[in-house]
């Protein structure tokens, strides 16, 4: 319920907020991507300090703390009025938000037996993308009312959407904190900086996670210059793509049963997505407006199966090789690629596709095979140097105990 109360009011921002702060508030474009810049830079570096005060201090009050402060800063953007005060409320919107997202899923790790974290993941995941769809809904009114007034309300709603959350989030049971000094005599604080395996592991992640602006950002620049498909396909392939999450991420997670599954569904994530990047490079040489139309639902359809296997699979890898009394702090690092995808994504991606066409799109498939290819071996690496043990695929559900993780 606080997920899809949050998604809820955040598919509304993420459709009005940039048309708000260019057409309202008056910033250029260059203003705008330059704050989200920074803002998501900080984020990416802040989730990991966060989570380690989830771990210290217990991730449910850190997580309540942080949906609040959230909802604050989006509260904030109804006040602004210029560039200094839109940068400052934008770096706090974004550490939030990533903060948050580390103690949810530290206080998701100490509420849910290991051998049933991925699959909760999976329907909290089908759960976002229901909400989106919601307030996506709601921010399409907003813009076809398109006043001051339609885009403020739809600020407010997100910003009181965190609030509700956090009042979701106090039905949950509390979790002690470990308090005092982390970890053992001579160990730093934030000891996941220093696990490199992990820090792999993570990067192959990331890169993998470069498909997030495929949809948002890319793909309306790609059709309306490369491809003779009319514009609204753009609307077609995003209602594609989420109702199939809602439908079979769940199914799709239930196929990841440890380590070896989970580097399995990414090995195969990355061929499935090399696949949907030939498809959609297919779509420029059409010469009817259908014919390009269907090569994208093709590509956009072969994309979401390796956008679920890649959930299904990181979800596992994230939680598993995570020390069971640092999740937050790792979860903090593991989910900064989501930050840096934010960040660096569009403009490399985009500039990738609309400058070299087809080699472009052949170029980004090689890299997503070549990151989920990798995968099976960093996981093995770091695996080697655990002092846990993680959820192994041949292991009976009965025998995956927390304990059994120490």
């Amino acid at each position: 319920m606080a997920q899809l109360t949050n998604s809820v009011g955040d598919g509304a921002y993420y459709v009005c907020s940039v048309l708000y702060f260019s057409r309202i508030v008056g910033l250029s474009a260059t203003q705008i991507g330059g704050a989200l810049t920074l803002g998501w830079a900080l984020g990416a570096v802040a989730g990991v300090p966060v989570g380690h005060l989830a771990d210290r201090r217990g991730p449910r009050g850190i997580a309540m703390l942080m949906s609040v402060a959230t909802g604050a800063a989006v509260g904030s953007f109804l006040f602004v009025r210029s560039y200094p005060a839109f940068l400052v409320a934008v770096c706090v919107y974004t550490c939030c938000q990533c903060g948050l997202a580390a103690a949810r899923q530290a206080l998701l790790a100490g509420l849910v037996e290991p051998a049933r974290r991925t699959e909760t993941r999976a329907y909290l995941q089908s759960t976002v993308n229901a909400g989106l769809a919601l307030g996506a809904a709601l921010g399409g009114i907003v813009l076809q009312i398109d006043t001051e007034a339609s885009y403020l309300a739809a600020l407010a709603v997100d910003a009181v959407s965190f609030g509700l959350a956090a009042l979701v989030l106090r039905r949950l049971a509390v979790l002690p904190g470990r308090g005092g000094p982390a970890g053992r005599r001579g160990e730093p604080s934030l000891s996941v900086l220093r696990d490199r395996p992990y820090a792999l592991v993570s990067l192959l992640n990331m890169i993998m996670l470069l498909y997030m602006p495929l949809l948002s950002v890319v793909l309306p620049l790609w059709i309306v210059e490369r491809t003779e498909a009319p514009g609204w396909t753009v609307s077609a392939l995003l209602v594609l793509n989420t109702v199939s999450v809602v439908l079979f991420q769940v199914r799709m997670a239930a196929r990841v049963t440890g380590l070896r599954s989970a580097s399995r569904a990414i090995r195969h994530s990355g061929a499935v997505m090399l696949l949907a990047c030939v498809c959609f490079a297919l779509s420029a040489a059409g010469t009817s407006a259908w014919s390009a139309g269907l090569a994208l639902l093709v590509a956009a359809a072969v994309q979401v199966v390796g956008e679920m296997l890649l959930g299904s699979g990181s979800w596992e890898i994230g939680f598993a090789l995570a020390p069971a009394d640092k999740q937050g702090q790792y979860q903090g690092f593991y989910g900064a690629g989501t930050a840096v995808a934010r960040l660096i994504g569009p403009l490399l991606v985009t500039a990738l596709v609309l400058s070299w066409g087809t080699l472009g799109w052949l170029t980004l498939g090689a890299l997503f095979l070549a990151a989920g290819t990798a995968m099976g071996p960093a996981v093995r690496w770091a695996t080697a140097t655990r002092t846990i043990t993680p959820r192994d695929d041949t292991e009976a559900p009965s025998d995956h105990r927390p304990e059994a993780r120490r």
